[in-house]
């Protein structure tokens, strides 16, 4: 298993880049890695707002994943197909948990992966555990998009 975790590299506000994704979406930055501060300007300020208050421009997802995650692994070639699939829809970012400890504390990550999904005006939603694309799909049309059909 050490051996997998050597191929999996992080670069901050690149995408996730694995073995099997070297030719998918690398330059075009499909998904983005959130820190404290891009999280606070792109999703939400807990340290200016105590009510929920989104700032992104569009409903998102947002993957709560750490490198040594097996099953984070499994869903990172999922969420680049999705945010192919649903570009200028959706956003989808990603918060490695070891790099971003007080942002998963905030929202009380515990198990990975986690996904926040964030719709424009209503509550956010947290899914635990690795889900399957059309599950995942499913919930980007009844959580995300649903306000815009």
């Amino acid at each position: 298993m050490g051996h997998r975790a050597s191929e999996l590299t992080i670069q901050p506000s690149k995408i996730l880049r694995t073995k099997t994704s070297t030719n998918i979406h690398t330059s075009n930055n499909m998904i983005e890695h959130l820190t404290k501060q891009t999280f606070f300007d792109k999703v939400f300020n807990y340290e200016k707002n105590t009510e929920w208050k989104f700032e992104g421009q569009r409903p998102c997802i947002i993957d709560f994943y750490a490198d040594w995650c097996g099953p984070c692994k499994m869903v990172a070639p999922i969420l680049e197909e999705l945010a192919v699939e649903y570009k200028g829809k959706i956003d989808i970012y990603k918060i490695d948990t070891e790099s971003e400890q007080e942002l998963a504390g905030a929202f009380g990550i515990r198990s990975i992966p986690s996904m926040l999904f964030v719709p424009m005006t209503e509550q956010p939603q947290m899914s635990v555990g690795a889900l399957p694309k059309d599950t995942l799909k499913k919930a980007i049309n009844e959580v995300l998009l649903k306000e815009a059909n």
